[in-house]
């Protein structure tokens, strides 16, 4: 069976690592990001969009599923907008809903006719270790805890036709979204690496490596799961 797989935020970061793993593994990977990646590849297409526009995430959608089959949708992008409760906003919230939920949701009823037909698919939803809580993270955590329940549900939904749905949820990742928080080099990313259990931040292939897991066609037992890829900060606090 040829794959096909769908990433969003494949231009940079995680993101970019799962794509490039995966056409390594010999797939066609097509990736929906803001920003063209600044490297190419036969197998790999990209496609601007914004997220956020939810009008724009349901015309690429079609030109996905006019083009392509896919067997794999990986739900990577994301954005955080840390703040305190009393500046949290709802414009926000809502802004965050769309990227995290609402794309997600668009993407999934796009591609899932193809993994119906194929009897056959893959799901992983980025999470994040702030589902668990998180200070400066009221609409980040609302959003990326809604992934998990979402995964589950849908887990259970699409199992009887051979499609898996997980969750991946990192912890603190070399990456350029964490650098816009934590400064690279600086006292705090150090002091935030010397707090995770295993004494150091992760790097994009740690996450990379649990995506291909589930990811995997001979994984077809797991499904509705949540792996944490933090070095232990799930299991206990953590201040960023």
């Amino acid at each position: 069976m040829h794959y096909t797989a769908l990433v969003t935020g494949g231009s940079a970061g995680i993101g970019a690592d799962i794509c490039q793993r995966m056409l390594q593994d010999g797939w066609k990977v097509i990736s929906l990001a803001r920003r063209a990646p600044q490297w190419s590849h036969a197998n790999f297409t990209t496609i601007n969009v914004d997220l956020l526009d939810a009008a724009a995430t349901a015309q690429a959608a079609q030109e996905i599923v006019q083009r392509f089959e896919v067997s794999h949708f990986i739900h990577n992008a994301g954005v955080i907008w840390p703040h305190l409760l009393q500046d949290a906003t709802v414009d926000e919230l809502q802004g965050l809903t769309q990227i995290h939920l609402g794309s997600a949701l668009t993407l999934m009823q796009s591609v899932l006719p193809a993994m119906e037909k194929q009897a056959f698919g893959r799901v992983v939803l980025m999470s994040s270790r702030g589902a668990l809580g998180l200070a400066t993270r009221t609409n980040y955590s609302a959003t990326k805890a809604g992934m998990i329940g979402m995964a589950r549900t849908w887990a259970l939904e699409l199992a009887p036709k051979g499609i898996t749905v997980n969750v991946v949820a990192p912890g603190p990742i070399q990456t350029p979204m964490f650098y816009d928080v934590v400064p690279s080099g600086s006292e705090r990313e150090a002091k935030l690496a010397a707090n995770i259990p295993v004494g150091r931040i992760g790097r994009p292939d740690d996450v990379t490596r649990a995506v291909m897991f589930f990811s995997d066609p001979a994984n077809s037992f797991v499904t509705g799961q949540t792996l944490y890829v933090c070095g232990g900060a799930s299991v206990g606090t953590l201040t960023i």
